[in-house]
């Protein structure tokens, strides 16, 4: 089937393969334009997955090229529809391509070259800890793909990749569909690793959040259940020994075989993991094997580099300069809610980049405020006669015309609440909640009203 002009987007774009003679199978040692092939480490149904060198970039890479037997027009149509989709998705949590072209007769298509598959990784011992940074990474992979209406089709351990710094990458689109409604299409997939509906040629966002379901599963129990898919499948014993009630809900709601019972896409499924992963407990799952409390190894987790990243990118535009009790995201005086697990920030506590702060929200204030920015307060008696200026001054209230920061929720000079939009520099998504800006699928929840998967409109 020839694909569409929305299935192929854009991005990179490889050129046809010429018509000539197929090629050899590649052999250890041989040369493909600038790069050696080392070894084969992997056949897929359409292609053949070998480790080469750049020669020129002195790199390890992984290739991607199509099986000799099975090239023709339809093929290669599909592997440039991969290398466009790939294209479109910019997240740390998917494999990137560091190039696509015809080299020496063969499409090829170079990744970078990671350490071993999620698969590959799940055969030795996991900690509880690793594992769960695993699961927020291949949520995060796919809810991203979701957001750009992108079904994958082949969700596997086999498809995600492991790097050296800990970062799961989800490779494979070759199957993918955009997907703005459900979709009718052949099976494609991996069979066992695909919802039932998928099987009899129906795919959809929520046959992705099935197919992780069971990603999920085999990775805390060692079992891959299988149809009819009953509930509970093998392997829950050991499963309750280390999970809370609500992550077990979650993954009975993303194995329900009626599609309409899960969840809507893989952002909805991370965000509820999100709820519920701070609900592990070390010292209780230790106190019920009848062992001594343990605490968890603070090693450095994938969240910490995500919260790195996220700092990065957007301290100044938000401000960010505190971080969360709870989760220790960062944080800025003007969030009601914490982005990253949800908990209310009410009322602030410790020091603040401003020279006072007020005694209802323990936001920081001015000198010359007569009222908080940030919450609804009585005004304040220790008021300057001094008028101090400040570069943080972004907007003017539109009835006095005092200046006001950046996420001011009342005017500081006549207490009127601000009806105004916030946008935040850079970003262009907005909280289908309240209209303020958000970065898109990077939070759990809006940090201006608290609404969960708050990534909307731009």
């Amino acid at each position: 089937m020839k694909p569409t002009r929305d299935e192929l987007g854009k991005g990179v774009t490889p050129p046809v393969l010429p018509a000539r003679k197929r090629p050899a199978a590649l052999r250890r040692g041989q040369r493909l334009g600038k790069y050696r092939i080392r070894r084969r480490l992997a056949e897929g149904g359409f292609a053949y997955v070998y480790e080469a060198t750049d020669t020129v970039e002195g790199l390890r890479v992984a290739l991607k090229v199509p099986r000799p037997e099975l090239v023709s027009d339809e093929v290669l149509k599909m592997f440039q529809l991969e290398a466009r989709l790939h294209a479109r998705l910019d997240h740390p949590n998917i494999l990137p391509i560091k190039n696509a072209d015809v080299v020496d007769g063969r499409l090829v298509i170079a990744y970078p070259m990671g350490v071993e598959s999620l698969a590959d990784r799940l055969k030795r011992r996991t900690s509880l800890a690793t594992k769960l940074d695993f699961v927020e990474q291949m949520l995060a992979a796919v809810a991203h793909a979701h957001e750009h209406r992108i079904v994958h089709r082949d969700l596997k351990p086999d498809n995600f990749i492991l790097f050296e710094d800990g970062a799961l990458r989800l490779t494979d689109f070759g199957v993918s569909k955009i997907a703005f409604k459900t979709l009718v299409a052949s099976g494609s997939g991996t069979v066992g690793h695909m919802a039932p509906e998928q099987a009899m040629g129906e795919a959809s966002l929520r046959s992705d959040v099935f197919a992780l379901g069971l990603a999920i599963w085999e990775l805390f129990t060692g079992e891959l259940p299988t149809w009819p898919f009953a509930w509970p499948p093998a392997g829950v014993e050991k499963l309750r020994g280390v999970a809370p009630p609500e992550f077990l809900a979650l993954l009975h709601r993303a194995l329900e075989v009626q599609a309409r019972k899960r969840f809507a896409d893989a952002g909805a499924m991370l965000a509820a993991f999100r709820r519920a992963r701070p609900r592990f407990d070390a010292s209780r799952r230790a106190g019920a094997r009848g062992k001594a409390k343990v605490k968890l190894k603070t090693t450095k987790h994938w969240r910490e580099v995500r919260f790195r990243q996220f700092l990065r990118d957007h301290k100044q535009a938000l401000q960010l300069d505190r971080e969360c009790a709870h989760c220790k995201g960062p944080l800025s005086e003007a969030m009601t809610h914490c982005p990253w697990c949800g908990r209310g920030q009410k009322k602030l506590h410790g020091a603040s980049g401003f020279p006072a702060t007020c005694k209802r929200c323990g936001r920081g204030r001015k000198l010359d405020w007569r009222f908080c920015a940030w919450c609804y307060g009585p005004g304040f008696d220790d008021v300057s006669g001094r008028s101090y200026s400040d570069k943080r001054y972004v907007a003017h209230c539109a009835h006095c015309r005092g200046s006001l920061l950046a996420f001011s929720r009342y005017c500081p000079w006549c207490h009127r609440k601000q009806t105004r939009k916030w946008k935040v520099v850079g970003l262009a998504k907005r909280c289908r909640g309240c209209g303020w800006g958000v970065p898109g699928d990077e939070w759990a929840f809006c940090a201006w009203c608290g609404k969960p998967k708050p990534g909307g409109r731009a």
